[in-house]
């Protein structure tokens, strides 16, 4: 999933100059959307959740894979393929060690559990030669943590894992109607979205009672992602007066058809490495409302791009539904200015020559 959401114009863009391996965790039937004619796909069974057995078994298969390629470079991309990544590549004595970190499971996290998901990713550090971060606010977060040395790490560009690939994400009249025909949503009515994974983390909780607070209105709640802590039955209790005009639907092989037929993206989250969703909205040409925390203010620029509230403020965050469901000028010069920005900032053509040029620096 990260590959086919992120990397595809990175990876494509770094195989016109090197030889590109992928080594990720593919499960039969899956396809990298024909990330398979430019780069090599290594098979590697990386279980996302904590599985002792199966993780000692994944980091004896990378180091092996490590020294029988004797690659220049890894770089990992998410914390348990980073942790077995950069220590497997530091037994395997490769010499260029990068990992990205895009945003951290600890911050919202006490007592023991804190201190050692913390330690995991300062071994993510310690084991590779630099590391980045996909927002300079997140980067910032790292250091004051200790977590992360000035001198060995940076931001790639504008920020971002891999930017936006702005002819995928746009403005698309047909998907919106029919979108919105599908869920028997009228022009007129305001659509308001979530995309992503709903755990508590993300705030949808939140989200769901701050729109079932909302007074006369006809607008409408989208939710669109896997559920990964079985809170549907919460969210649909928290939704049920809403009746009809609250709508549910898994994650998508293209989130930007539920972009182009919404009109406002929200993200509540708690935490967050840089919010690349709030930018693939932009894109589509609809504003963001999003919690003021590290990553997600890198992503909105407030009263330009959208509008911020505090996380876990749901009065505040249903202050700003209200706002933008009642004035739609404002809407649509928030989207517009968000599209503009996205295209001249965020572009993925230009994150991915960052990615080139960053290689290209240690290779």
């Amino acid at each position: 999933m990260t590959v086919n959401a992120f990397l595809q114009q990175p990876v494509r863009r770094l195989c016109e100059r090197y030889d590109v391996y992928v080594a990720l965790n593919l499960q039969t039937g899956e396809s990298l959307r024909g990330l398979e004619d430019w780069a090599t796909v290594l098979p590697v069974a990386i279980a996302r959740k904590v599985a002792p057995w199966r993780d000692l078994k994944a980091l004896g298969q990378l180091v092996r894979l490590f020294r029988r390629h004797r690659f220049g470079l890894v770089h990992s991309i998410t914390p348990k393929a980073g942790l077995l990544a950069m220590l497997a590549a530091f037994l395997a004595g490769v010499d260029v060690r990068i990992h990205t970190f895009t945003g951290q499971v600890w911050v919202t996290r006490r007592g023991l559990a804190r201190q050692f998901l913390k330690g995991m990713d300062k071994l993510i550090a310690r084991f590779g030669t630099y590391a980045l971060a996909d927002s300079a606010s997140q980067r910032q977060f790292l250091l004051d943590e200790g977590v992360l040395a000035d001198g060995r790490s940076g931001v790639l560009g504008p920020g971002s894992l891999a930017g936006v690939d702005t002819k995928r994400f746009c403005p698309n009249a047909q998907a919106r109607e029919r979108i919105r025909g599908e869920l028997k949503i009228a022009e007129e009515e305001t659509v308001f979205l979530f995309l992503g994974r709903l755990n508590r983390d993300k705030g949808v909780l939140d989200l769901a009672a701050a729109f079932a607070g909302m007074r006369e209105t006809t607008a409408h709640l989208l939710v669109v992602g896997p559920d990964e802590e079985n809170i549907l039955p919460q969210l649909a209790r928290l939704a049920d007066k809403c009746g009809e005009r609250v709508h549910f639907a898994s994650l998508a092989a293209q989130p930007e058809e539920y972009m182009a037929a919404a009109d406002v993206l929200c993200l509540p989250s708690y935490r967050e490495g840089f919010g690349n969703v709030v930018i693939e909205a932009a894109a589509a040409g609809i504003p963001a409302i999003g919690s003021r925390i590290y990553g997600v203010t890198d992503a909105i620029l407030e009263n330009y791009s959208g509008l911020l509230f505090a996380a876990g403020d749901t009065a505040g965050l249903r202050a700003a539904m209200t706002r933008l469901d009642n004035d739609k000028a404002l809407r649509l010069r928030l989207g517009g200015q968000a599209r503009e920005r996205a295209m001249r900032v965020f572009s993925g053509e230009i994150l991915a020559a960052a990615w080139l040029a960053f290689y290209q620096a240690r290779l």
